[in-house]
């Protein structure tokens, strides 16, 4: 859904209000800085967002029961192995990035080497990272649009990710994104490892694709 007007400031939007029945939403307000940005999620907690490169605001409905819990396990995973690993940084699906091309994004899960961090200015490491992580994963929910998930993992890459990983329940599938290859899909697997940036991680599937176990 997109508001008739070109354009929304930022003092308007701050007053949202959208039915979940039209999530996820797109609308277009002014481009925001960091502070604005993280002021106007602070007055939606309820909602999730993100920006498009081109300045567009993506409103999304917290996520369902079995969402949450794959992506807890998901992340579960992702960052028991990273502190055994120790050469980088998990981020959970509320760790916002602003990646080189200016879209705000954050990934289900992410993985970010230590040392692009700690060069970073103290200051810039408190807020949203101006980079994008070398890993990546998203989690297909049940209101997601396919089309637009590979927009995203196609992004991530363009952007400097060095792997992708596009998780669908629905169809237990893997899609594997890297630079310069293209997509590999990987179907009824019970677990996949990581390679590139994150060898040696391991994650299984078997939950994800039945997390009640029934």
């Amino acid at each position: 859904m997109s508001t008739n007007s070109s354009y929304l400031r930022y003092t308007e939007i701050m007053t949202l209000a959208i039915d979940d029945a039209f999530l996820p939403a797109t609308l277009a307000p002014y481009p925001m800085t960091d502070e604005e940005f993280s002021a106007f999620c602070s007055e939606h907690p309820d909602l999730n967002f993100e920006m498009t490169a081109e300045g567009e605001l993506i409103v999304m409905a917290p996520t369902h029961f079995a969402t949450g819990n794959r992506n807890a396990q998901i992340n579960h995973r992702l960052f028991s192995w990273a502190e055994k690993d120790s050469r980088g940084i998990v981020g959970e699906s509320s760790t916002g990035f602003v990646l080189p091309n200016g879209a705000r994004r954050s990934p289900d899960a992410s993985w970010t080497l230590l040392s692009r961090i700690t060069i970073l200015e103290p200051i810039d490491r408190d807020g949203f990272l101006h980079l994008c992580p070398d890993f990546v994963i998203e989690l297909r929910s049940d209101t997601d649009r396919l089309s637009t998930l590979r927009k995203k993992m196609s992004e991530y890459i363009a952007n400097g990710a060095q792997l992708g990983w596009l998780i669908d329940p629905k169809k237990s599938s893997v899609e594997i994104y890297r630079p310069g290859q293209e997509t590999e899909v990987v179907t009824g697997i019970l677990t996949i490892e990581g390679e590139g940036p994150v060898p040696g991680f391991v994650l299984p599937l078997e939950r994800i694709w039945n997390p009640f176990g029934v």
